[in-house]
């Protein structure tokens, strides 16, 4: 009767657990709807405007000289800023430990390579992990919510920009999970500064070459769009990671509740042997003592 009664327990947790990851599951998937409404509707205006930038940039790659913006300053990359963007929240299967992984080893083929890295997270998870490896983190934002705001992340961008201008770093680059589909989100690495005056070719697209005409002027406005692009780039860093922390954790929940669906059919089955066999005694015993009273 005992086993029988540890079985009942059992099953009773993991049905509790059951009602748990199934809340959680619809929890997630209500705040997926949300965030991939604001994803799908602020990326056009991300990429058109990193393409408009880059254009901009191509039509003043051959005259540098006339470019005086403290964003577009060309130096020797010794010190590069990293912005981590992780969740505040666990749950979400292998969504943090995919990033963290990837900048984690990006981080150590630049200390390699002689470079310094200054790291700055975004949220709870990447502002611990750093914490028990040991690494110090210059700035760690974990007030961001599920639905980051425009000023929120505004704030994060600046501060990028004005350690990029005061020289403390020489590069920018944001370490986040990109959200490609409902059923595809990829860690990635960007780069946003320095800007290769260079080329204006973006993720492998090839540079136009066309004579535009710009008013005001290339340079001005260049200098004009880079902040903007910056804090664009950063926001939008942060919308698609929210975005695939919700897929994520819907997957994770999904997994856990079918799990604990298939322990509680076990565990049901496994009381029914237990209980059966404790019937079984029991019978044998009432027969063995009417045939002693014989």
């Amino acid at each position: 009767m005992a086993k029988a009664r540890e079985i009942i327990k059992r099953r009773k947790a993991v049905r509790n657990i059951r009602k748990i990851t199934r809340v959680m599951q619809m929890v997630a998937t209500s705040r997926f709807q949300k965030s991939l409404k604001r994803a799908k509707a602020t990326r056009p205006y991300v990429e058109h405007l990193t393409d408009l930038v880059h254009t901009v940039a191509q039509s003043v790659g051959n005259q540098p000289q006339s470019i005086s913006h403290p964003l577009l300053a060309q130096r020797q990359i010794k010190r590069i800023g990293l912005l981590v963007v992780t969740s505040n929240r666990g749950l979400a299967g292998a969504f943090n430990g995919n990033i963290l992984r990837l900048a984690t080893a990006q981080m150590r083929e630049w200390e390699s390579a002689g470079k310094q890295v200054e790291i700055y997270v975004g949220g709870r998870k990447g502002a611990a992990y750093f914490r028990f490896a040991r690494r110090a983190v210059r700035h760690a934002y974990t007030s961001i919510g599920d639905n980051p705001r425009v000023e929120e992340v505004a704030e994060i961008a600046q501060n990028l920009m004005d350690d990029f201008v005061s020289g403390h770093i020489d590069a920018i680059k944001i370490a986040y999970v990109k959200f490609i589909s409902v059923g595809q989100q990829k860690p990635t690495m960007q780069d946003v500064l320095p800007l290769n005056l260079a080329s204006a070719s973006v993720a492998g697209t090839p540079a136009i070459k066309a004579d535009i005409e710009f008013s005001p002027d290339a340079p001005v406005l260049l200098a004009g769009l880079l902040p903007t692009m910056v804090r664009s780039a950063a926001f939008q860093a942060f919308i698609d990671s929210a975005v695939s922390e919700q897929i994520a954790r819907m997957l994770a929940m999904a997994a856990a509740t079918e799990n604990a669906e298939s322990m509680s059919k076990v565990l049901t089955r496994d009381y029914n042997r237990a209980r059966q066999s404790q019937i079984t005694s029991e019978l044998a015993e009432l027969m063995g003592g009417v045939e002693a009273m014989k």
